[in-house]
């Protein structure tokens, strides 16, 4: 469980001190939410390969049919490695079919087209680490939604308290204006990307309702 007691205050709210992270790719929302209450946050890269653990390199989007994950495919590593060490696959060429989902999902979303070019780059053929592609996302993700949060290496603060995505999963977020709700119905616990390709500038006000 979290410490609540090591806070300072900052903008009229109480800032928990730092927090380490799990490095996840596109993330859902209250991973952000969670993020922006603490002044301090590190990325655990040093977490080692586990094949079950998807949310490394897979996200969940909402296209007309409800619920779809999107993969980014991995080597296979050989013997124990840890998740920086595992590279990003060439494998179905996802750097062309994953910009063509989001677009079918979120092509009529009000923000889609503001904000796709700052993601583009990402989908590449490019074999780096699935870590380092999940960490651009991230800077991105946290631009847009102006995460005020400062970003340490993990050894430099003793203390760190550990989330885990069972701790994003618990926490409620308020219902948004979704595309298909008229059809879908709200679908919760989808990738940040569902956050601001709908709500645009206004995720950020939602966020501060998370938590």
């Amino acid at each position: 469980m979290m410490n609540i007691d090591n806070t300072t205050q900052q903008g009229g709210l109480h800032k928990r001190e730092a927090a380490l992270f799990p490095v996840r790719l596109f993330p859902e929302a209250s991973y952000y939410a969670a993020m922006a209450r603490h002044s301090r946050v590190a990325f655990d890269t040093d977490a080692r390969y586990n094949k079950p653990e998807k949310g490394v390199h897979r996200f969940t989007i909402a296209d007309v049919a409800g619920p779809l994950r999107l993969t980014v495919p991995v080597s296979r590593p050989s013997g124990a490695t840890l998740w920086r060490q595992t590279l990003v696959s060439d494998h179905g060429r996802w750097w062309e079919t994953m910009p063509i989902a989001l677009e079918s999902a979120y092509g009529r979303t009000p923000f889609f087209e503001f904000y796709i070019d700052r993601f583009l780059p990402l989908f590449s053929p490019e074999a780096v680490p699935i870590t380092e592609l999940c960490l651009r996302a991230d800077r991105i993700v946290r631009g847009i939604l102006r995460t005020p949060s400062e970003i340490v290496e993990a050894a430099s603060v003793p203390g760190l308290v550990r989330y885990t995505d069972a701790d994003f999963a618990a926490m409620e977020l308020p219902q948004y204006w979704q595309v298909r709700a008229h059809k879908l119905g709200f679908i919760p616990h989808l990738s940040v990307l569902d956050l601001i390709f709908n709500l645009g500038p206004e995720a950020e006000l939602l966020l501060d309702r998370i938590y």
